[in-house]
């Protein structure tokens, strides 16, 4: 398997298809890079360089028993992008991946960073708080941790149903898909999952947000029962400067798979739009 080792010992697994600008792609808990199938061979198809690997402690690489919080997986696909000597990349990371790709701008910054893409994703902050009264109640986030420490495989096999949308009337979601989605997470690690929650829910991007000084796409379904819409990415649309949004009516979660056409054309013609070098963009935002 081809893989990056990490400065603590932990190998992170990739996969890498295709030639030209390099776009990496972070995966939603508690998935892994396989979830970025339908969109790697479409770019690849189209020119591109798609790179998506494992978070630790899910898919292929290391089941560890530190580094399960935002800096670990933000620290992990900075070791991916040096080890693989890539510059000028673009950032794509769904819900948990989102984040990821948040945190790694917040403490790496975008030198090598061309765009950034955030498609369903927690930041800028998911949990209910005195600050953040429209957040989500920790008790669901407990609910979750008990639901997984007690059955996991049943758990995901219930999650499924509401991260496609396939609860909804008139939905049309495969059996295949829904068995894809329990399978790749039962590839996670339970610690690595477990405490995942913890990192996906309770992290405060806002500051990392706010560092982004690249073109952003972000994209979310509004009828995603997972990560609602006004409390992600409508917010994060205000904080990143410039950004672009798009909402897709009734979509779920899950968007990458079932609204996979869409995806990919968004994400092609935000790849081909020209970036103007940072130093003239900065100069004509003054």
């Amino acid at each position: 398997m081809s893989t990056i080792t990490t400065k603590d010992g932990t190998e992170i697994y990739y996969k890498d298809w295709g030639k030209g600008p390099v776009v990496t792609f972070s995966h939603g808990w508690p998935l892994n890079a396989d979830m970025w199938d339908g969109q790697m061979l479409f770019l690849a198809q189209n020119g591109f360089r798609a790179i998506a690997h494992d978070r630790r402690g899910h898919g292929r690489s290391s089941q560890t028993s530190n580094g399960n919080d935002m800096n670990g997986y933000a620290d992990d696909l900075a070791a991916v992008i040096e080890g693989l000597e890539l510059t000028d990349v673009t950032l794509v990371g769904h819900s948990t991946g989102g984040g990821e790709v948040a945190r790694y701008i917040g403490r790496h910054g975008t030198k090598r960073v061309a765009r950034a893409v955030l498609i369903a994703a927690v930041p800028p902050f998911l949990l209910k708080t005195a600050a953040n009264p429209e957040g989500l109640p920790i008790e669901l986030f407990d609910g979750m941790r008990a639901g997984l420490f007690k059955d996991r495989a049943q758990f995901y096999k219930e999650m499924a149903v509401p991260f496609y949308g396939a609860n909804r009337p008139g939905a049309k979601v495969s059996q295949g898909v829904l068995d894809q989605f329990w399978i790749w997470s039962m590839q996670s690690g339970l610690k690595n999952a477990y405490e995942s929650i913890k990192a996906f829910s309770e992290t405060d991007f806002t500051e990392d947000l706010k560092k982004f000084d690249v073109p952003t796409l972000l994209l979310h379904g509004e009828d995603d029962q997972v990560v609602p819409v006004q409390e992600s990415s409508k917010k994060s649309a205000r904080i990143i400067k410039g950004a672009k949004d798009i909402y897709f009516p009734g979509a779920p979660h899950g968007i990458t798979a079932t609204h996979q056409d869409q995806i990919n054309a968004e994400l092609l013609s935000f790849l081909k739009t020209p970036v103007r070098p940072r130093e003239v963009a900065a100069s004509a935002a003054r």
